[in-house]
């Protein structure tokens, strides 16, 4: 093949990238936001609601939050490693408190139980009952612990399955809260 075909077979070849990627390109405007994706349990996506009540018998709504970042917490009284998170997740709610919501929500779990438990921790921030694990299922909660960061539009910027240790929390916390 002679020096001119080489030429113009590059250039073709240039020719068809440039409208391969003009083509494939996403419409200015067009993008899709987090707030027009729809509610579902993951990362970018805004937060399902619930409506919930707590162990002290106040109604919480997820979405009478919005404006404050949330940390949703999902746990159980039988769960070793919810209970060796509680005393960081509580440190922090105190040390956050009016600026960060830390909520957590006890799977599936008699309320005298919870409240005696919450009780014998000191944990003060709310635990809205999950008595049936609906808000589970929403959330596809699949193990215990699972902690859900949600920033103060509603969505979602971070999940973390297992355990939270006090580093953890505090650079997870940085997702959606200066």
């Amino acid at each position: 093949m002679t020096r001119s075909r080489w030429n113009i077979l590059i250039g073709a070849i240039a020719v068809v990238g440039v409208v391969w990627i003009w083509v494939s390109r996403v419409p200015s405007g067009g993008a899709a936001t987090a707030a027009a994706l729809p509610a579902a349990p993951a990362v970018g996506h805004p937060a399902p609601d619930f409506t919930l009540t707590t162990v002290t018998g106040q109604t919480l709504k997820l979405s009478d939050l919005r404006g404050k970042p949330v940390v949703l917490n999902f746990w159980a009284t039988w769960c070793p490693p919810c209970r060796a998170e509680l005393p960081d997740l509580q440190a922090a709610s105190q040390r956050l408190e009016g600026q960060v919501a830390i909520i957590g929500i006890d799977q599936a779990e008699s309320p005298a139980d919870v409240r005696s438990f919450a009780a014998g921790l000191d944990v003060t921030y709310p635990i809205p009952l999950d008595t049936n694990a609906d808000a589970s299922r929403l959330y596809a909660v699949r193990s215990l612990p699972t902690t859900f960061f949600i920033d103060r539009s509603g969505i979602i910027r971070q999940i973390q399955i297992g355990s939270l240790t006090e580093a953890t929390l505090m650079q997870l916390l940085k997702t959606i809260y200066p």
